[in-house]
Parts: C-alpha cells; structure tokens; sequence
C-alpha cells in the first residue's frame, strides 16, 4: 500500500529549491569572486536584497526539511535502522559525486553524515531534542570565540598547495572556470575545490549547524506538524510572529556586517547570523504553512511541489545547468553578467524545473535521481512509471 504524502512538505521543498538556486547561482556565474569595486548600483541593492532575505534561510528550510524527511524515513522503518543506514550511505555517494564531478559547493554529503546520528536521538522526549538543537545552533559561536579559524589553517594550507599544482592562483582564481576549455580543467579546480568545502565545513561550524537543524525537523516530524496544520496554528503563528520580530532586525544588521566585510569582528557576526538566518527560515516554514493551510487547493501547490517531489534531482539538475550556462566548457556567462542577471537567469532556470518537473511526475513515481537512490538502497529494481505501480 503506497505511503500518504503530504502537499505541504513536497511544496516546502519546492519553495526550499527556489531558494537554494537563488543562493547558489551567484557563485555560479563567478559574481560572487568579483571586486566588489567593480559593482553597479543594482548588483548591491540585489546583494543586499539577497543577503537580507535568502542568505542562510533557504538553506535553514532545506535543513529542517530533511531533518522532517528522515524523521518519517525512521518511522517507516518500523525499528529496522539497516534500510535507514544504507539510504544515509547512498546519499554519501551521490554527495561525494557532486562534490567531486560538478560542484564543490554540495551539502548532500553533510546531510547524510549528519543524518546518520539522527537515531542516537530517536528515544529522547521532543524537549531534550529541541535542547540539544538549541545547544548545536549556540556552539559555533562559543568555538569561534574560544579558537577563531584555526580549527581551518591546515585545510586551507593544503587547498593552496592542490592549486598550485594546477597554476590556479588569487589572481585567475575567480575566472578560472569561465576560461576552462575543457571539462579536465574544471576536474582541476573540483579538485581544490573539495578541499575548500572541508575548509569551510571547519569554519562555518557546518556540521554543529545542520545537525541543530536536522534535530529541529526531526522533533516537527515526530510531532506530525505537517499532518495537523490546523490544530498546530497557534504554534505557528508564535513561531512566524516571534522569528519575523528577531529575525528582521538581526537579518538587517547580519546584511551590513556581510556587506561590511564583518566590521565587529567574526564572533559578532557569529551572533548575527544566530538571530538572524534561523528566526527568519523558521518564520519562512510558519508562514508557508498557514498560507498552505488557508488555501489547499490553489493551484500555485502544485507549481511547487513538482519540484518539491524530486527535490534531489533538481538539487543536482541546477548544478548542472550552472555548468552549462556559466562555464567556459558550456556557454561561457561566467564573469559576463550582473547579480540581477544572474538571479533572472536562476529564476529561468527554476521555472523550466517545474515545467520538466510537472511533466516527468504525470509518467513516473519518483524523479531519476530518487528512483536510483531508492533501488540502491533496497537493492531490488523499483517500478518507475506509473501504469507500473
């Protein structure tokens, strides 16, 4: 018998996807490596528009999602952690093959190394998940304060001796990608580049970070929020009141320090960033909930959770289509557009993964990428389309 699912969480992620790509492509189109001289007017009032409402709090949504996510995958299980563990060890694999052969920016690896503690926290009361969250999130700032960067300096010493290997330097670092003429020389730069997501795992405290996160979903998903919208909306409506009422000024003064290049130091912004990014992202869950919840039937869900039911494949689709668009082994915009261009052109890019994404889940039960990701870990061929099932 096929598992309920729920519009709300594949509409969640599909709104979470949105935000990931509006996040990513910058980095992408190699803006995010440009002097900072050289920006228009409209490249910093979209930076400040960005950093204010979509740095952190997407990947926040993203977070608490799968957190949400496996806390459904471990009661499916009924007790059996052996299917739970082989699905963690498959994500590992896909993770590390973005990581290595597409993006140096992937977050798949972390979420399933992460993933795999959620059921050392299974037997606890929702309270003491919801502390040890709360302790997670608070520690960055503490090891920020007592050790600074140099937790990092060894992985940073050695991305540097991997680039000199290549001839990647500070100076061609930015354009590198935009120049290379051949895949072999964008393996070069993933190279480095996989140690530089290590550096800045170190150094943004990541993995305390989504595991605060992923134990937050967890606990909402244990709870069955997403089942009870109705009867949980004076919680809601709390967290979306309190997260906009912190979140909104903290976003505003973390904006400027982002801006700023951390005027007050890294431990301030540290702070910022606490009571900024993770009141906003839980306000943003809130209030697409209610929303959802006033209006279930409005067409625009379905828009969303398209892409929201084959959240991986599109995850790893817009990576792919970054390489196409912005690489010099594809069409080369790296370094040749502006941050409104680049955030129009990502918005392009999201509408043609709802409309490939709409399509793909008329003929077929799960998106490519899940498909494999399901037999892999059951080890047996699944059914793909629907007249199969």
């Amino acid at each position: 018998m096929p598992k309920k699912r729920y519009v709300i969480l594949d509409a969640l992620r599909g709104f979470a996807i949105l935000g990931i790509i509006l996040a990513n492509f910058p980095e992408f189109s190699l803006w995010t490596f440009s002097d900072p001289d050289t920006w228009t007017a409209s490249d910093k009032v979209t930076r400040v528009i960005q950093t204010f409402l979509v740095d952190g709090k997407f990947y926040t949504l993203f977070s608490l999602l799968f957190g949400m996510g496996f806390s459904i995958q471990l009661a499916n299980a009924d007790g059996k952690l052996c299917t739970f563990y082989r699905r963690m060890a498959v994500l590992i694999i896909i993770g590390i093959l973005h990581l290595c052969f597409l993006w140096s920016g992937d977050i798949l690896m972390l979420y399933a190394l992460c993933g795999m503690l959620l059921p050392l926290f299974r037997k606890l009361s929702t309270k003491k998940i919801l502390l040890c969250a709360a302790g997670l999130l608070l520690l960055p700032t503490v090891l920020d304060a007592l050790f600074g960067t140099s937790p990092a300096d060894p992985l940073e010493r050695e991305q540097w001796r991997i680039c000199a290997l290549y001839g990647i330097t500070e100076a061609n670092f930015g354009t590198w990608l935009a120049d290379a003429e051949s895949y072999r020389e964008v393996l070069q730069f993933l190279h480095q580049g996989c140690v530089e997501r290590m550096w800045e795992f170190v150094i943004g405290h990541r993995f305390f970070k989504v595991l605060g996160l992923f134990l937050i979903g967890f606990a909402a998903g244990r709870e069955r929020i997403y089942a009870d919208i109705k009867g949980c909306a004076p919680l809601l409506k709390r967290i979306l009141t309190y997260g906009l009422l912190l979140g909104i000024p903290f976003s505003a003064v973390y904006t400027w320090s982002s801006m700023g290049g951390h005027p007050l130091g890294r431990v301030v912004h540290e702070i910022f960033y606490l009571f900024s990014v993770y009141p906003m992202g839980f306000a943003y869950a809130a209030g697409f909930a209610l929303l959802f919840d006033r209006s279930a039937e409005a067409p625009g869900w379905k828009l969303l959770s398209s892409p929201g039911r084959m959240a991986c494949t599109n995850y790893l689709g817009q990576s792919v289509m970054g390489i196409i668009l912005f690489y010099g082994i594809g069409f080369g915009l790296g370094n040749q557009v502006g941050l409104p261009a680049t955030e129009l052109i990502a918005l392009g890019v999201y509408a043609l993964q709802i409309a490939f994404s709409r399509l793909w889940m008329r003929r077929f039960r799960f998106g490519p990428v899940e498909w494999v990701w399901r037999m892999l870990t059951y080890g047996e061929r699944l059914p793909l389309r629907v007249k199969e099932s």
